[in-house]
C-alpha cells in the first residue's frame, strides 16, 4: 500500500460532538499574524483562493479573524487560537505509517501534537496541503474541523498532491 494513500491510522469523528463542542465561546483578537507558505504553484494557489471562499465565519465558536499580510493562502479565528495556512509543502510525516490522524466527513488530518499543549492538523489525499494549528485552550475542541473539513471537501478536490 502506497503511503500516499494512507498514511496515517485513522479515527473517524462524526459531525454530532461538535454541536457539544461549541458550548466554550470566547472572542478573540481582531487581527492574526499569519506567514503564508512559500509560494506554491498555480494550480495550488487557485485550490486555496477557493478554499478562502468557502471557509467558515465561525469555529469552534470563534469569529474569524483578518490576518496579517493578507493572503488567500491564510485565515485565522479567535485572534491566533486557530490559523490555516494552504498550500503548505508535503509535511515529510506524511510518509510515516505511525503517524496518527482523524477523518472528519470525508477528509483526513495527520494529526500532531505541539510541544505547547496545542495541536497541528494537516489535510492528507487532497491536491493541496492545509495546516491547522489551534492553541492549547481550543485543543480539546474535536468539533473545530468540522466545519473546516465541510469547506476542504467543498473546495480542495480528493488527490494526491505533487508539491
Amino acid at each position: 500500500m502506497s503511503s500516499h494513500r494512507r498514511p496515517f491510522r485513522l479515527l473517524v469523528l462524526s459531525a454530532a460532538p461538535a454541536l457539544v463542542a461549541l458550548a466554550g465561546c470566547a472572542p478573540g483578537d481582531s487581527e492574526a499574524r499569519v506567514e503564508p507558505p512559500p509560494a506554491p504553484p498555480a494550480e495550488v494557489a487557485k485550490l486555496c483562493a477557493a478554499l478562502h471562499e468557502e471557509l467558515p465565519r465561525s469555529v469552534a465558536g470563534l469569529a474569524r479573524t483578518t490576518t496579517e499580510p493578507a493572503s488567500d493562502l491564510t485565515a485565522a479565528w479567535g485572534g491566533s487560537a486557530i490559523v490555516l495556512r494552504c498550500g503548505i509543502p508535503k509535511p515529510p510525516e506524511m510518509a510515516d505509517p505511525k503517524q496518527e490522524g482523524v477523518e472528519v466527513n470525508g477528509v483526513g488530518w495527520l494529526l500532531q501534537k505541539a510541544p505547547d499543549g496545542g495541536f497541528r492538523f494537516v489535510t492528507g489525499s487532497r491536491l493541496a496541503y492545509t495546516e491547522v494549528r489551534v492553541d492549547k485552550e481550543h485543543a480539546t475542541d474535536a468539533g473545530l474541523l468540522v466545519d473546516l473539513s465541510a469547506a476542504v471537501a467543498k473546495a480542495v478536490p480528493v488527490g494526491i498532491s505533487s508539491y
